[in-house]
């Protein structure tokens, strides 16, 4: 599935190929780093704050996005990176609502990188733009290891995923400046525990709020908007 890791060269035996990977690997992140900083000079350069969210498909990214638009679109100037492995469905929903939008294809790469947004970047009005969303790949693992050049990162995990996520994929956990428990309208119809997961997240992560909403219902929206609101315009210094 990604070239960068290796993962779609897998199979069910056991291969030692570390040693040879490893420098590759490490060439691919240098370089993805210096693209990531040429990006983040490029986003500050035009004052955009630029936010990276990260989730499993079927977490809510987009239907968070196109509730934080209806609710900011007047009175904050929005854009919109959309990255998938295949189809511009979601570019497509957020282009409705007049938001300038970029749809990014992998083909088939589990996250997306910087060159791939710093493309995107070239094709949106970057002058009219304050506060930039950038929906990565859907996935817990790979998106978190590729700085973007943003200034926040962001995880979103659906209650219909279990609480358990951090033991399993504890790197995003602990790399994210915010953690947001979506469909939380679910919560009486599903074994999620709540103080388990939060407290599974603050052992990894004790800097990073953990906030809850719905995007359906609108349930715990505002605290997303006002953490957005705090930090629009407010890059943070050293973000990756």
């Amino acid at each position: 599935m990604c070239d960068t890791c290796g993962c779609g060269e897998r199979t069910g035996e056991v291969q030692v190929t570390l040693p040879t990977r490893i420098p590759v690997v490490e060439k691919i992140l240098n370089a993805n780093d210096a693209a990531a900083e040429e990006n983040r000079d490029h986003l500050r350069a035009h004052g955009i704050t630029a936010i990276n969210i990260m989730a499993s498909p079927g977490a809510g990214k987009t239907q968070l996005l196109l509730a934080t638009i209806e609710a900011l679109k007047d009175r904050v100037r929005l854009g919109v990176i959309e990255g998938d492995t295949a189809s511009q469905i979601d570019a497509e929903r957020v282009a409705t609502t007049g938001v300038p939008v970029v749809q990014i294809n992998t083909g088939g790469g589990c996250h997306l990188d910087a060159p791939m947004v710093h493309r995107a970047l070239h094709a949106l009005p970057l002058d009219e733009i304050e506060l930039l969303f950038i929906e990565n790949v859907g996935n817990l693992i790979c998106p978190v290891a590729f700085d973007l050049g943003q200034d926040y990162r962001v995880a979103l995990l659906s209650v219909p995923e279990g609480d358990d996520k951090p033991y399993k994929y504890p790197a995003i956990f602990e790399a994210v400046d915010l953690v947001i428990i979506t469909k939380i309208d679910l919560l009486p119809y599903l074994d999620f525990d709540v103080s388990r997961f939060e407290a599974l997240v603050r052992a990894l992560n004790p800097r990073a709020p953990i906030l809850k909403l719905s995007a359906k219902t609108g349930e715990g929206v505002a605290s997303w908007l006002a953490w957005l609101e705090a930090r629009r315009g407010h890059p943070q210094e050293g973000s990756h």
